[in-house]
């Protein structure tokens, strides 16, 4: 057990300075004003020993940049290299400028708040949420390698993220966008339109993903551009991998595209001379330039899958069918993103069920499949 002796200090003032062992043997000691502080300190550090979860605080002197440092680069293997470089650019301009010099043990849960209060007024929220994640996975190693007790990030007060309004075109204004558009990018857009596919999903599709027969693409390969240099990778979860079914005029776009001398390994979408497609570089040349022309300025590429989900739910598709076409993980993605769209499909099984309630009124006998 420690021991807290009384210090006198100038002026009158005294002082307590709380005793004890590590479970090293080695005596540790923190001066406090008051004994009750004193106290407290000593009986949280006895249960700690004692539970196994005691810290060394001495470890926790180390910088947060330095421990950034090691930590970054044990992380790098697990993370996407567009991931990398958006992380890298806010660890640079939104933690290290606050956090950077004070070491781990003194970034208190108070300081965190204070930080992301201040974030909230010039950022928006998924910004807030994204910075507030990338410290709190910085800090929660920290706690891991033992150089913390805990993490201060926990309990953290973040603003709001209120979704944009989903955008979505119907199958004429579809056919006018892809109209517009260079007609070498004819399939992208009804591709996207009706397969759901995302921008790096169609710019790493490659012709040997492309069934013609079954009309179906396979998702295997997807297109990353991290400041200007162009990769190729698997897709980011197992569920992106999948198989998608299109409608014949998607299997058609893609026939008409595909050139004689085309083989099984080329991209299916490159750039005008050829090569991998750059996605600025087509939004900018390709892409706005044709949403303006089909007057929908200001119409995304990722609204061609919001537009895709939507006509699978007006087709019928199950929230089950469209998690699995669109890629999503969990079927909870596609209730909480699409929501609003699935009383549309409710109608049709409510009308059914009247029909069938209806003959029952008249003693007719209903098939009911299950």
């Amino acid at each position: 057990m420690g021991h807290i002796r009384r210090r006198k200090l100038d002026r009158g003032r005294a002082a307590y300075l709380a005793r004890y062992r590590g479970p090293d043997g080695r005596e540790r000691s923190k001066q406090f004003a008051r004994r009750l502080d004193a106290e407290r300190f000593l009986a949280a550090a006895e249960v700690t020993k004692a539970e196994g979860s005691w810290v060394d605080p001495a470890r926790g002197r180390m910088r947060l940049r330095d421990w950034l440092v090691r930590f970054h680069e044990s992380e790098r293997q697990a993370l996407r290299p567009n991931t990398l470089a958006r992380d890298r650019v806010l660890v640079r301009t939104q933690i290290l400028p606050v956090f950077g010099d004070i070491p781990l043990a003194r970034i208190e849960h108070q300081d965190v708040q204070a930080w992301v209060n201040e974030l909230a007024e010039r950022l928006a929220p998924t910004t807030v949420h994204k910075c507030h994640q990338i410290l709190r996975k910085t800090l929660a190693g920290a706690v891991r390698s033992r150089l913390l007790a805990s993490n201060p990030c926990e309990q953290v007060q973040l603003p709001r993220v209120e979704r944009d309004e989903m955008r979505f075109i119907g199958p004429a204004e579809i056919r006018r966008l892809a109209n517009s558009i260079d007609p070498r990018y004819h399939a992208f857009v009804l591709l996207g339109a009706y397969g759901g596919l995302r921008l790096g999903e169609m710019a790493g599709l490659r012709w040997r993903c492309v069934d013609f027969d079954r009309g179906r693409v396979e998702v295997a390969e997807i297109s990353i551009e991290v400041d200007g240099v162009i990769s190729f990778g698997p897709p980011k979860t197992r569920a992106g991998r999948r198989s998608v079914a299109l409608p014949d005029v998607v299997v058609s776009a893609l026939q008409a595209a595909r050139s004689i001398d085309a083989g099984d390994d080329d991209l299916v979408f490159t750039a005008p001379g050829g090569g991998p497609l750059r996605h600025r570089s087509f939004r900018r040349r390709y892409w706005y330039p044709a949403v303006a022309e089909a007057g929908l300025r200001g119409f995304r590429i990722h609204d061609l899958r919001h537009t895709a989900v939507a006509l699978w739910i007006a087709a019928g598709a199950s929230p089950t069918e469209v998690a699995q076409r669109a890629g999503h993980t969990s079927v909870v993605t596609v209730l909480d993103r699409y929501g609003h769209l699935l009383p549309q499909a409710a109608d049709a099984v409510t009308e059914r069920l009247n029909q069938i309630a209806a003959d029952g009124q008249r003693g007719k006998r209903s098939r009911l499949r299950t």
